[in-house]
């Protein structure tokens, strides 16, 4: 059972006289312990809700819609504590963080709670076989796995955890069961490319279609390793052998399923210095938060969105400047050509900040922090407004991830700071000072 912190006004649960402070005990004789049960039994027209004060229990029949909400807060949103990560993975990211930073940045989660809730990617060595059964009871898909290697023993040496290889079980059970799988494979050169790469898409290919994609990303390695395992970064070279490496599993698997299932991240055609996939190889471009096709995405929606500007729009003036990372600094710079080919009254510089905070081995521009900021654009011609992307910034858009917030990057460089989300239209609408 779990406490019930509020009862939101005029509500369902405020009309049968449920109170905060009170214990929420079962759904329909379901005990309730957490969202996933309170969601998955609240979803019925008919229920009986026991709660329970002062060691009394009270039951109400409530009629309502099917997924009508009962007006019901607890502490958390998971209403319960989430669960802390177990493994010690070789190229875990938050092992390899500078100290002093929030502290909330350095919790490690392993929920498939929160895989259901907000796309999380879970490893399963967290999970029981009780756990495993509960997914398939209430048919929770799709279910986000970091695989990184099929091969077990390789994978408790590259999570330092025992039951990573027994627990790769799972897929299989969760796929007999109907269960979608969106997996990802971290890759460390050296390590699980090569032949366990090979193998690892190849085993994946077996659960399909409850398989329905695979993310092929780089580990990211920062300057803050001493003491962990060492990795060697990705360079032109071995990029070149992990693309052609998945594109040629792909492309054997592809004519049998129709559909392409493995996919490289965009960094790995940047440092392989190779053109991105067509529009049409990333389907329905379902590894995104991956990084998978978004630069072709953006591209896309960015050219679509030029075509339809009103010839208002396109005599827009404005001088504005623009903060990347080096990844994507060539690309982002070619987005702008395109933009001010069109609108001629665009002036706008673009700037490539070197992240000095986690080392020069981190490229992307979602790690770049307010002090790289601050130190490499002092000075230089910014115009009216810095645009940068919006995962430089935590959800609530206020602070960097060594803790400077918006208003000191402002401050110090005296110039208007606005987050742009990662697609292209927003680009376009931010670069023209268009849109919401």
């Amino acid at each position: 059972m779990v406490r019930i912190e509020k009862v939101v006004v005029g509500s369902i649960a405020e009309e049968c006289g449920i109170l905060a402070g009170e214990m929420l005990v079962s759904i329909n004789g379901h005990e309730i312990n957490d969202v996933l049960d309170y969601r998955f039994y609240l979803a019925e027209e008919n229920i009986e809700v026991c709660v329970s004060s002062n060691s009394e229990s009270v039951v109400y029949s409530i009629e309502k819609d099917m997924y009508e909400d009962l007006g019901l807060d607890f502490e958390t949103p998971l209403m319960d504590k989430k669960l802390r990560c177990e493994n010690k993975c070789i190229f875990c990211f938050i092992d390899q963080l500078p100290k002093g930073l929030r502290e909330s940045l350095y919790f490690k989660d392993d929920d498939s709670r929160l895989s259901f809730l907000h796309g999380n990617y879970i490893t399963l060595t967290n999970m029981s076989d009780k756990d495993i059964d509960r997914i398939i009871e209430m048919h929770i898909s799709p279910v986000n796995v970091s695989v990184h290697t099929t091969n077990p023993e390789l994978r408790c040496m590259m999570m330092h955890n025992k039951r990573a290889g027994d627990t790769l079980s799972y897929l299989q059970r969760l796929a007999d069961n109907g269960i979608e799988l969106c997996a990802q494979i971290v890759l460390c050169r050296g390590v699980n490319d090569g032949r366990e790469l090979e193998k690892s898409l190849h085993d994946l290919a077996r659960l399909y279609p409850s398989l329905s994609s695979v993310a092929v990303v780089p580990s990211g390695l920062t300057a803050y390793r001493e003491g962990l395992y060492p990795l060697k970064a990705f360079d032109k070279d071995s990029s070149i052998q992990v693309i052609n490496t998945v594109e040629g599993i792909n492309a054997e698997y592809c004519e049998s399923f129709g559909k392409n299932l493995f996919f490289c991240s965009d960094e790995f055609y940047l440092m392989a210095e190779k053109e991105l996939p067509s529009d049409e190889y990333y389907e329905e471009y379902s590894q995104l938060e991956n990084g998978v096709g978004m630069l072709r995405s953006f591209e896309t929606e960015m050219e679509m969105f030029l075509k339809n500007l009103s010839d208002e729009e396109k005599q827009i003036s404005r001088n504005i400047s623009i903060a990347t990372g080096e990844s994507a600094f060539d690309f982002i710079k070619n987005a702008v050509s395109k933009v001010k080919g069109v609108c001629k009254g665009l002036s706008c510089n673009v700037y490539k900040v070197e992240n000095d905070f986690f080392g020069h081995t981190i490229t992307v521009a979602g790690l770049i922090t307010g002090v790289d900021l601050i130190k490499q654009l002092k000075g230089k011609p910014l115009g009216n407004e810095l645009l940068i992307s919006r995962n430089m910034l935590r959800s609530e858009g206020d602070l960097f991830l060594c803790n400077s917030s918006v208003e000191d990057v402002e401050n110090n460089l005296g110039v208007k700071l606005t987050p742009v989300e990662q697609d292209g239209a927003s680009f376009v609408e931010a670069l023209l000072g268009i849109g919401g």
